[in-house]
Formats: structure tokens, sequence, C-alpha cells
């Protein structure tokens, strides 16, 4: 069973954790998409793991990781994480894998995505991590990126000398500090030397996987609704964590997916600029971030928080072909008295839309319609089987399944791992 894994809202919707639970059943874990603006969190016992690059699975012993053709990998950013794998006590060799075709963020990304930030008048800023994602990631379309199989060159140092060259005449443009290029070559080489071992054909070895009947798990990062083509554009990320970009991310055909599953927080989320039609400002906004620990496992940034979204889950369903959800975070809603889910949106006009509208000048036109639940108002994070739960949890749960369609495969209701119900997969 091939599975792809997404995130259907803003991202943090606890995919690390799912992929750790699904990670048990499959041979291969790949990374497809996004760089180290990712965090996923893995809780195990007392334990806490924080990945951003590396897939989740190799928190399990045996598991395959590939880093596919569609990330965006720092190599000092790699470098560091694979370090703190191997002393969290799991080996690394023969089981990680890093594809010669993907493309590395640079310190001059890094530099560029900072200086471009602040070129952006107040209004038009993007919220970006300055991580160096989006320039990488241009920089590939743009056909002047630098690939992971550059290392394997003998020339190397002068291909970071020469991207060195032209990144600072785009700084001086800018007005932001140039990089030194000696300094650049001294800092790579190291690195190049440190990932060599882990280069390799990811493309040959994911089908000899296949092949050999292996079960392989596309894991994703952040989430669709900030897919570069069908988020919440500008404000988006500049890959496709959408269930195609699996594909076009591996080097796999789309034959070779057995079913997508779809991680949904019961509430919403998100991080940065950009709209967020159900977000509260009151005090039950302030609950959801101090009982769910609402901030970025990356940025630190506390997030913003809502109500649950099902118009943004119902799309996200349709765009992903979504066969069952993960849903996660039940237990942060345990306190409430009455819970809310967004069914439409209505327009300044009356029209009330039933899906996402691609312009965000329409969108800020229109507000949330509500429909309202009774709470449960007790603890959850203890419940291991489904059939155990307040009925008003699990009208709650089934109202939104109506709303926007699949399956119920997956229920977490705790941060630790032994707080996942399997449902329907």
């Amino acid at each position: 069973m091939n599975t792809v894994l997404i995130g259907a809202q803003w991202g943090d919707e606890g995919k690390g954790k799912v992929i750790d639970f699904l990670t048990e059943e499959a041979d291969v874990v790949v990374r497809f998409q996004g760089g180290s603006n990712a965090g996923h969190t893995v809780v195990v016992g007392d334990k806490k793991y924080v990945l951003h690059l590396v897939p989740s699975g190799i928190l399990h012993d045996g598991k395959h990781c590939v880093i596919g053709n569609g990330v965006v990998m720092d190599p000092f950013d790699l470098v560091k994480e694979l370090d703190q794998v191997e002393s969290w006590g799991f080996q690394l060799k023969g089981r990680f894998h890093i594809s010669e075709r993907a493309h590395m963020v640079m310190q001059w990304h890094r530099a560029l995505d900072a200086a471009e930030e602040a070129a952006r008048a107040e209004g038009r800023k993007i919220g970006t991590t300055g991580r160096g994602i989006g320039p990488a990631y241009a920089a590939k379309v743009g056909r002047y990126g630098m690939r992971v199989g550059d290392i394997l060159k003998p020339n190397f140092a002068e291909i970071v000398k020469m991207h060195t060259e032209d990144a600072n005449a785009k700084l001086r443009a800018l007005g932001a500090h140039e990089l030194d290029v000696d300094e650049m070559v001294r800092l790579y080489m190291p690195m190049a030397k440190a990932l060599l071992p882990y280069v390799t054909d990811t493309v040959q070895f994911m089908h000899e996987s296949l092949d050999k009947g292996m079960s392989v798990l596309f894991e994703g990062a952040q989430a669709t609704m900030l897919d570069i083509d069908f988020g919440t554009y500008p404000f988006v990320t500049s890959s496709n964590p959408t269930a195609g970009g699996a594909c076009t991310g591996s080097g796999v055909g789309p034959r070779a997916i057995d079913r997508v599953i779809g991680v949904l927080k019961l509430y919403t989320t998100r991080v940065g600029e950009g709209p967020f039609p159900t977000e509260l400002f009151d005090a039950d906004g302030e609950t959801l971030r101090s009982r769910g620990g609402e901030f970025g496992a990356t940025t630190g940034r506390p997030r913003r928080c809502g109500w649950f979204d099902a118009v943004i889950a119902r799309y996200a369903q349709r765009v992903n072909g979504i066969d069952f959800w993960a849903m996660t975070k039940l237990d942060v809603l345990d306190t409430f008295e009455t819970v809310k889910i967004c069914t439409g949106y209505r327009r300044d006009d009356g029209f009330v839309y039933q899906t996402f509208p691609a312009d965000l000048d329409v969108l800020a036109r229109c507000e949330p319609v509500y429909e309202e639940l009774p709470g449960w108002q007790c603890e959850t994070s203890k419940i291991t089987n489904y059939n155990d739960l307040p009925e008003n949890a699990k009208r709650y749960i089934d109202r939104i399944l109506e709303l926007v369609g699949g399956r119920l495969g997956v229920l977490s209701v705790g941060p630790a791992r032994e707080t996942t119900l399997r449902i329907g997969i």
C-alpha cells in the first residue's frame, strides 16, 4: 500500500505524528517537497523529536528515508539535523538517501529572501520564514539553481564561487550586504563532504523498491492552502504540497499511489501573513493557542487560531482526492461549552460561497457562516477506543465528515505516539 499524506489546512496539522504512526507499515518514507521551513514534531513517551528536512520515518529502525528531487535542501540545516538524529541513537548509514536532482538552499538564497522581504511595501509582505526557500525555488524554475549532484563534481568550489558572485549582484541592487566569495567556498566544502555518502539516484532507488513490492509513504510538508497553485496566493509556499506533488517530487507515476490521507486539525491555525476567514481575536482564540501549544516548531512564532473551516477542508478533499482523514487535536476542544464549524463564506452582498474563492479581494469581502454544536466538556486525551468518546465529540466529527466528504481513518487525542486511534485504515 503506497500512501500520500498531506496537510489539508495551512500547515501544523500534526503531519509528523501521523507519518510516525503510519511508518510502522511502510518500508520507505519519502519527503517530496518543501525545505527546512517545515517542522514535524513526534512525541514518543517523554521524548520530543522535531524534524525539518529528514523524513519522520527515520525514528523507526530499518526504514529507508528519502529526500526527493522536489525538496530544496539547505546543506547546513541538513548536516546539523543528521548529527542530531545520530545523537538520538538512530542509524543513518544505508537507509538515508538524498536525490542528486534535489536543489540546494544556499546562504545567498537566505540573504536574498531577507532583502526581498525587506524591500516589499507594507501590506505586500509575504511573511516568509527567511530560510531562503522562495529564492531557491525561483532559481530552480529560472534554471540557475544548484542541485545536490553538483557536490559530486570536481569543480564544486568554482560553481559555488560563480553563484555567489551572481547573487552579490542582486544583493547590491537591493542595497543589501554582499557575501564573501572565498568564505562561501570555505564553508561549503566540508558540507559537501559530509553529505556525499547519502547522495544517490533516488528515482532508481524508488522504482527498485516498488518493483520489490515495498510499501512507500510519501510525506508532504506545509499544506494544501499553502500550495503555490491552489493556496491563498501570494501568501503561499513555493512548491506543491498537494497530492500531485508526490509524483513530480519523487519520480514515481500516479499509478503507484494507492491512497491519499489528509491531515486535519479539528480547529484551524495559520502562521504568518495571509487571509484566515475563521481567525479568532478573543478569549476562545487564546484558549486554542494555549491548550494546543500553537507555536511554530520551526519559527517559534505564535500561530493564529480559529474555528474549524469546512470550506477549506472540502476544497482540500477535492484538490487532493483524499480517501481518508487523519484528524488531530480533538483534546484541545475539551473545555469548550460550544464548538463552531464554518460552513460557507457570506459575501457583503449576501451571496454565500461553498468553495474557496481564488481571488483574495473577493475573500476580503466575506465573513464566515457558522454552525454551532454543543461541546463535550470532558477529557478525551486518555481515551483509547473511538466508541468511548463523548457523544457530542462523535457528533462533531460526524458533522465535519458530512460537510467535507471522505472517511475517518485516524484520530489523535493527544501529542504522544500512543494517543493515536486507528479507525478505518
